[in-house]
């Protein structure tokens, strides 16, 4: 969602708990507009012949096919709760590229992907290797479980049944996290 221009405030405890966070948005588009252009997506990948599947989002000269830019912007809004939970006061991320994408076929009405991406670790520049399933029906909260591991760090367990995380995998063949 393109939230308009925001304002945003982060307050890091000297305890290790999650950051206070206050955001204050100026909206470019109605709540209508937003709801309509999440359902036009929506209907587009239910209603596709196959599955979505891609690489190198974007590629190695900053380009996003079209087709691809919602897929994009999924991967943004997912990885974003990733980036909150492992930023600190001297750490922070950006998403630097999608690497692959999944779409699962589901029964029910969600859709759901598995993403592997890519995050820009500042200012150690870092890039940290991020697994990501999101599932996500329009008008509801995006739900991600993540698994990510770097280099430097080892492997680090990534979320489990939290608020805003995925309470379990897709009961899908094939699709266990």
């Amino acid at each position: 969602e393109d939230a308009g221009n925001c304002l945003a405030t982060v307050l890091y405890p000297k305890k290790k708990s999650r950051p206070v966070v206050s955001i204050k948005c100026s909206h470019t588009k109605d709540q209508k507009e937003i709801q309509e252009e999440d359902n036009r997506f929506y209907q587009r990948i239910r209603h596709q012949s196959k599955p979505i599947t891609a690489n190198n989002i974007p590629d190695s000269y900053g380009n996003i096919e079209p087709a691809l830019e919602p897929v994009w912007a999924l991967a943004v809004a997912g990885s974003s709760s990733i980036m909150w939970e492992k930023s600190t006061e001297s750490l922070s991320y950006f998403l630097a590229q999608v690497k692959s994408v999944r779409q699962w076929i589901r029964k029910d009405d969600f859709v759901e992907f598995d993403y592997t991406v890519l995050l820009h670790e500042m200012p150690t520049q870092e890039i940290i290797s991020c697994h990501m399933r999101l599932t996500w029906l329009p008008g509801r909260p995006l739900k991600v479980k993540h698994f990510c591991a770097s280099e430097g760090h080892g492997a680090q367990e990534g979320s489990g049944a939290e608020s805003g995380s995925a309470a379990a995998p897709s009961a899908e063949e094939g699709a266990s996290f």
